[in-house]
């Protein structure tokens, strides 16, 4: 590590396994580096961070075997993890991150400072991991000086941009897993469900760079190209004992497993809307005969074993950096990134969908009598009947979202001295994200319609609208229709998403002890940094005809921005008796933000962002820090445009046939606040929801106001003279959101209705009108109003904890990194005044992924102190602990009440051991091998019903380890 990336580091306390190992820069070392700090653009030697940072450096990414960056960010304590290559149902193909747990929207992604890709396009895919030098992620401080999207801080990806020589990595990784938890293999087996295999090695990932770069006349110059190619392979959730079936309770107490599913099955069911028996619901026989029976959740459809839990995918990333220094006055740079991620995810086969009405003719030939007479009251009947209908396409293939994400970024910019005490930066960037999808396999809705109404013609039976090559669908016997029957109704559709972003930036920044403005106190003078930026966001989101005629909408919109942003660093005192050091620094930004689409032009905002900075070395041995800042974030192209329109959440409606009969249901009156009416149709037999899968509106408001946060943060760091190799630092942080922009959840909304009556909450409720369900294909069926509003606040405190120690043995040399997390609330005001909840150390329901109230990473590396052709040159353990949570639906509180459980009451506390080594190899080569999840320790086994963000496969396989032990092993050179 060089003197620069140390001394950052080691100013923010980044608490990094590279950080023990190196030494300390001498003095007069320190003093001549100018040290680039993320959360100001102010450089000057020694200067040191008051916000928290943690780095994660390179080596410690080759440690854990990650080939993504995201892999190793969602370890942190700092970071909630959010869409990866372990989700597939509803996954767009990207990995994001969530700061703080306060939402992706809210934490902003930087390149060596500077904007990363359009805002909705951000893809942690596209960062190249091998080129990255060291990755800083810091809480608070970050929006005046970066904009105001980084409320709860930024991660900062430092990229290694000058290079002379060629640089090689390659590495194989591959997961085992033994399939163990004979609780659930047994359920699974009674069930008649194919086992997984024992023991099974899968999801290869194979990743392949290359770098080359070198120095241009006499040095003054530097050009290096890069270019990298990942592959990984899918792994279906029948592979897993635990996300081998769709779980759920067997008991109202939740006390066991039961091997659940879709209760839209292979058999295909019927609930009549008109006729004799309006409101029942008939499943076609088992044995394949044209009669109904009875509908029984025992014939639920196991969607689960051809989901994925490892998406398939391929990648390719090219690039290249340029420096050339002409003199001190005037120095060009430049970059270019590109990415190509193919990747394709998978879920369970199509269906025919209960929640819209179909028309059937009563004379239909493909209707047996006895059906006939129950649907439609008579054999002879030429009526139309209305039905809802659900069958399972058992016999097609799964569902495919074949994606594919191409990005650009283009940077260009000119710095230099003005004089000795002023300096330049100005810049341009361009970048664009375009994403392509082909949902496959999938039946349109629409051409089910059509083939529903059959009549006979000459002998033959065709459908009564024979456009389009239309060919009867047969849905009644459990049979099921015919292959040319469901070619007919299968339907792919295309989706084009295209974004742009544009950003021009220029400061100056001053040394002002030039000019002998200073503190008397002091020996450095203040110094400023005064700039401007213009940026524009663009949106354009095509669907194709397929998609628009089911009642979607395509999507636009434009956002500009004009900022002015200062900075100002004051040293008060220096090297005086007690106080070594005594600084403060201070931020601004003033935006200016115009929106528009090609349909609405919303209203101008202005924000401000400001900041407050101090620090206090009493010695050169302790450091005491705070910062106050104050943050106006305003909404994103997608919370202002995005079309507004039906699609599933995750929903149980306690009164629905099922649930009003269990013990603890609501009342009568309780469900006819949520619009539940006796008058129109039987109560008692309102349909469940579909999986536990509801319908809510949802989409954008271009009216939507400006968040406003405040984020303090306070500690202290310690590193000690006596004790050089240590280093510890604790820092408490608040971040308090007003007025966050967001959406009621669909099942807040409900459980809120039936537990205060409150207007507001029971006005977002609308159920059919016909039989009171709460989902359907549009806005004719039920749903809850789910759009963009300025709602309540979001709250989150908690202390971080990072130290570093080297310890010198006679067997070698042992240093130890440690980063923790401490979280003292998680807080969501819904609406102002109505109440709040707090999710911290709670999983499940309203609060989602799990917030544990302690995380921490422990590294332990030992580097022995004799070189043998056979002893490794480093082993490396990593402790991983993930804190116990309990079931948020399990309490009290109004906000989070559901349902109960006494199996799923408390997710353990976890303990992960991830086991490394290096070996350095004769020319430069440098071996690595691992192990992750040294134990194999299965992740939590949740019902489905439980998981309402990020879950899949009955688990949160973004925060656990889904697939069992990764063995990888890699090799670097250098030449």
């Amino acid at each position: 590590m060089t003197g620069v990336a140390l001394a950052a580091i080691g100013s923010a306390c980044a608490m990094t396994p590279a950080f023990a190992q190196d030494a300390a820069p001498a003095a007069d070392e320190a003093q001549a580096t100018t040290v680039v700090v993320t959360g100001t653009r102010i450089r000057r030697p020694n200067l040191k961070s008051a916000s928290p940072i943690t780095s994660v450096d390179s080596k410690e990414v080759k440690l854990q075997g990650a080939i993504a960056v995201d892999s190793f960010l969602k370890s942190l304590p700092q970071i909630e993890a959010g869409n990866n290559e372990n989700q597939s149902n509803n996954s767009d193909g990207t990995a994001g991150v969530n700061l703080r747990s306060l939402g992706g929207n809210r934490s902003l992604v930087l390149i060596d400072g500077q904007r990363f890709l359009p805002t909705l396009g951000v893809d942690l895919n596209f960062i190249p991991s091998t080129l990255v030098e060291r990755t800083d992620v810091l809480t608070g401080g970050a929006s005046s000086v970066y904009g105001s999207d980084a409320m709860s801080g930024v991660v900062n990806f430092i990229m290694r941009k000058k290079l002379k020589g060629v640089r090689i990595d390659t590495q194989y990784s591959i997961y085992q897993h033994n399939n163990d938890d004979n609780y659930l293999r047994d359920i699974q087996a009674a069930k008649g469900i194919a086992l997984a295999d024992k023991n099974v090695w899968d999801g290869q990932k194979y990743d392949f760079n290359v770098a080359a770069g070198g120095d241009i006349d006499d040095g003054r110059g530097n050009i290096m190209g890069y270019f990298g190619y990942r592959k990984m392979e899918a792994v279906r959730q029948d592979a897993r004992d635990y996300s081998n079936c769709a779980l759920v309770f067997a008991d109202d107490a939740g006390s066991q497993f039961a091997c659940g599913g879709s209760g839209t099955h292979g058999l295909g069911f019927f609930t009549p809307q008109t006729g004799p028996n309006k409101g029942e619901a008939f499943a076609n026989n088992p044995d394949g005969s044209k009669t109904w029976v009875p509908n029984s959740s025992a014939y639920a459809y196991n969607y689960a074993p051809d989901n994925y839990t490892l998406r398939n995918s391929e990648r390719y990333q090219a690039g290249a950096f340029a420096n050339y220094k002409v003199n001190e006055h005037l120095e060009a740079y430049g970059s270019f990134m590109f990415m190509d991620d193919h990747s394709i995810s998978q879920v369970a086969p199509s269906a025919i969908w209960s929640g819209r009405d179909f028309t059937i003719n009563c004379d239909n030939p493909l209707m047996s009598d006895a059906q006939k007479t129950m649907l439609c009251g008579s054999t002879t009947s030429t009526d139309d009947a209305v039905t809802w209908l659900g069958m399972r396409a058992v016999s097609g293939t799964p569902r495919r979202n074949d994606m594919r994400h191409t990005n650009y970024r283009f940077t260009a910019g000119f710095r230099g001295a003005i004089n000795d005490a002023w300096t330049y930066d100005a810049s341009y960037m361009y970048a664009s994200t375009l994403a392509q999808s082909n949902y496959q396999n999938d039946i349109n809705q629409d051409k089910a319609a059509q083939a529903l109404q059959a009549v006979e013609v000459d002998g033959k039976i065709i459908c009564k609208d024979t456009s389009g090559g239309c060919v009867p669908l047969d849905v009644f016997s459990a049979n099921g229709p015919s292959a040319e029957a469901y070619a007919f109704v299968y339907a792919p559709t295309f989706t084009h998403n295209e974004q742009t972003i544009n950003v021009f930036n220029a400061f100056v920044s001053g040394d002002l002890g030039k000019y002998g403005i200073k503190s008397p106190w002091a020996d450095d003078g203040l110094a400023i940094v005064l700039g401007g930026e213009h940026r524009q966001e663009t949106l354009d989101v095509k669907l194709d005809q397929t998609q628009i005629d089911a009642g979607g909408a395509n999507a636009d919109g434009k956002v500009s921005v004009d900022e002015l942003f200062t900075e100002l660093e004051v040293p008060i005192i220096s090297d005086k008796p007690w106080v070594y050091s005594l600084n403060a620094s201070l931020g601004y930004r003033t935006s200016n933000y115009d929106v528009s689409s090609s349909t609405t032009t919303g209203d101008s905002k202005k924000t401000e962002t400001s900041k407050l900075e101090v620090r206090y070395a009493p010695t050169p041995d302790i450091l005491f820090r705070a910062s106050y800042n104050k943050a106006m974030r305003a909404a994103n192209i997608n919370e202002l445009f995005a079309a507004q329109g039906v699609g599933n959440v995750a929903l149980i409606d306690p009164c629905s046939r099922s649930e009003i009969v269990k013990a603890g249901a609501p009342t009568a009156a309780q469900c006819a606040a949520t619009g539940v009416d006796a008058s129109k149709y039987d109560i008692t037999k309102i349909p469940d929801t579909v999986a536990d899968v509801g319908t809510a509106l949802g989409g954008g408001n271009p009216n939507l106001d400006p968040e406003t946060a405040k984020t303090t943060t306070f500690g202290l760091v310690f590193t000690p003279r006596a004790v050089r190799s240590l280093a510890l630092s604790v820092d408490y942080f608040k971040i308090h959101i007003d007025g966050y922009i967001g959406s009621v959840p669909a099942q807040t909304a409900l459980s809120q209705c039936i537990t205060t009556g409150d207007a507001f909450y029971c006005g977002l409720i609308h159920r059919n009108p016909n039989n009171g369900a709460l989902y359907g294909s549009n806005t004719q069926g039920g749903y809850v109003i789910s759009t963009n509003v300025n709602t309540g606040y979001l709250e989150t405190t908690g202390v971080d904890f990072t130290g570093t120690y080297a310890l010198d043995t006679k067997f070698g040399n042992l240093n130890f990194s440690f980063v923790g997390t401490l979280l003292k609330s998680l807080e969501t005001e819904v609406l102002p005044g109505l109440g709040s909840y707090d999710c911290t150390g709670l999983y499940g329901g309203t609060c989602g992924q799990p917030s544990p109230k302690w995380r921490h990473n422990l590294r332990t590396t030992w580097t022995p102190g004799w070189a043998s052709v056979w002893a490794p040159t480093s082993i490396s353990l990593n402790w991983r602990y993930f804190g116990e949570t309990d079931l948020a639906t399990n309490t009290d509180d109004q906000y989070l009440t559901g349902t109960k459980s006494t199996l799923n009451a408390k997710i353990e506390a976890y303990n992960y051991f991830d086991l490394a080594a290096t070996k350095d190899l004769p020319h430069g080569l440098v071996l690595r091998a691992g192990i992750n999840n040294l134990f194999d320790k299965d992740p939590p086994a949740i019902a489905a019903g439980l998981l309402f963000e990020n879950g899949n496969g009955n688990t949160f396989p973004s925060t656990y380890d889904p697939l069992g032990r990764m063995f990888f092993i890699g090799i670097s050179s250098a030449f």
